[in-house]
């Protein structure tokens, strides 16, 4: 069952329109791993972090009929991704953008028809982050998993293993656009993943040929949920009437580790106030604007009553910054990423140069502090850019409840049985890392790293068999094989994977 803390119960705030839920983080980290209790005293690394400020408690409501309400935000949603009716989620029941949006058009549910495809904003509010992200497990096993949705509410699952998906292929589809375009000048449509936590563009093309399917939430009710209200306070703040957050107006200027960012919002004194905190990551996305992206509108991603500073990316062009959070993008494994919003360009490394491969607006994590491996083409097979020093932007409130140790709250986790081919976190995979001091990679071995038929050829035969493919190409095998031989040629897959 969701954790509702008496306290932040207590203490919740007025029914704003854009009401953010909190995070229901209530551990905190050290720059590796969960620590047994938070740092007690102001100036100690890590005191300020997310699970220290306990916002609006997650709360719904099961209201018997197919339908759960979210009791903070007053929407309505569909209790199942079930969308064709057989009583399990598989792959199946996944449908590209437009045909999410004719199926919430035609939906007709626990009396209601005003169903729609929900936007990034109202998508996000269910996102957890006590959940733990899976990614880079290695080997067979059952895993204890808790995903970043409340799945004792949502009916919820993560890819389609049976179908030769990936466990973290558990992508829910938005109806928020990327204005810009994403690797090779995709359109590009948001996504939330409760499974590995985050949000990223989706190409609408699959790179396995197609269009891309997702899971899909349907919502209803609270139309103005996600639209800000600014008002600009003259004395370098801003505060968001829809959400009744006040944000500092102009941002740290310059780029710092995560211990150091909470210690300078901990430390701001800006219009009188000295109760300024690093905001958690929900409250972070909640300032961004998806309207905008340095491509389109030559800006962040953010409204123009807010100052930003530009800097120079990895590709030598202009762009605008990550922010970090106070938020832990906990792992199975460790502790050592913070989440952060991406205000500008969400670079990877592909073919030699450095693209945008999530979109501005996207939310990924990053390590907190330097550990001594850069990576000069990127990390995994979109060649992430892995940055140790993001921006700053404070907030500040009146309704977050300050608790030094916070009460502990631990929701349930689904059981996952994985083979050997199930663990391959391809998202994740480590690469392009180079250890300070050392040669880096060559490009051909980065085009290499980043080749899915390589991947997947583990034989290195220069064909796939049944048992090699995986994803799409497992599930349409039949299709692609032309010359019906049982194996998959490059010349037989789509046009983007097989190059």
């Amino acid at each position: 069952m969701t954790a509702f803390s008496t306290v932040a119960a207590a203490n919740q705030s007025p029914q704003y329109s854009y009401s953010i839920v909190d995070t229901n983080q209530s551990f905190c980290t050290d720059a590796q791993s969960v620590l047994g209790e938070c740092p007690t005293e102001e100036g100690k690394t890590g005191f300020g972090q997310d699970a220290q400020y306990q916002g609006n408690a997650p709360s719904y409501s099961r209201n018997n009929d197919g339908t759960v309400t979210d009791n903070n935000t007053g929407l309505m949603w569909a209790q199942t991704t079930d969308t064709n009716g057989d009583g399990k989620i598989t792959a199946a029941d996944k449908m590209t953008y437009d045909e999410a949006f004719a199926y919430a058009s035609n939906l007709e549910l626990a009396g209601h028809s005003d169903w729609r495809v929900p936007t990034i904003k109202e998508l996000y509010s269910l996102m957890m982050f006590d959940g733990e992200d899976p990614s880079g497990l290695n080997g067979a096993g059952t895993y204890s998993i808790r995903p970043f949705i409340d799945h004792e509410y949502f009916g919820f699952e993560s890819g389609d293993l049976s179908a030769g998906e990936r466990l973290i292929d558990s992508q829910y589809v938005s109806s928020t656009k990327y204005v810009s375009t994403t690797m090779n000048e995709d359109e590009t449509v948001f996504g939330v993943n409760f499974i590995d936590g985050r949000i990223k563009g989706y190409g609408m093309e699959s790179p396995h040929g197609g269009e891309k399917t997702f899971y899909v939430m349907v919502v209803r009710g609270n139309t103005d949920y996600g639209i800000n209200d600014f008002s600009d306070n003259n004395n370098g703040t801003v505060t968001d009437k829809a959400t009744g957050l006040t944000w500092q107006q102009a941002d740290s200027g310059s780029g710092m580790d995560w211990p150091t960012a909470l210690e300078y919002c901990e430390n701001l004194e800006l219009a009188g106030n000295s109760d300024w905190r690093l905001p958690n990551i929900k409250e972070l996305q909640s300032i961004v604007d998806y309207s905008k992206s340095p491509d389109t509108s030559n800006s962040a991603a953010i409204d123009s009553v807010f100052e930003v500073t530009p800097f120079v990316n990895e590709g030598g062009k202009q762009d605008y910054p990550n922010y970090w959070s106070s938020t832990t993008h906990l792992n199975l494994k460790n502790g050592q990423h913070a989440a952060y919003m991406a205000f500008g360009r969400s670079l990877g490394y592909m073919n030699g140069e450095w693209i945008d491969v999530h979109g501005a607006g996207a939310q990924r994590s990053d390590p907190k502090v330097y550990n001594g491996v850069d990576y000069p083409e990127g990390h995994g097979p979109q060649g992430d850019a892995i940055r140790y020093s993001n921006s700053v932007r404070c907030v500040t409130d009146s309704n977050t409840v300050f608790e030094v140790q916070p009460e502990s709250t631990e929701r349930a986790t689904k059981q996952y049985t994985l083979d050997s081919s199930d663990t391959s976190m391809d998202a994740h995979k480590p690469g392009n890392q180079q250890e300070k001091g050392k040669t880096k990679r060559s490009n051909e071995g980065d085009r290499q790293g980043h080749d899915p038929f390589t991947q997947m050829d583990t034989n290195n035969d220069g064909k796939l068999s049944r048992d090699e493919a995986r994803g799409p190409l497992k599930r349409d095998f039949d299709r692609l094989d032309t010359n019906n031989d049982g194996y998959l040629t490059r010349d037989e897959l789509p046009k983007r994977l097989g190059k």
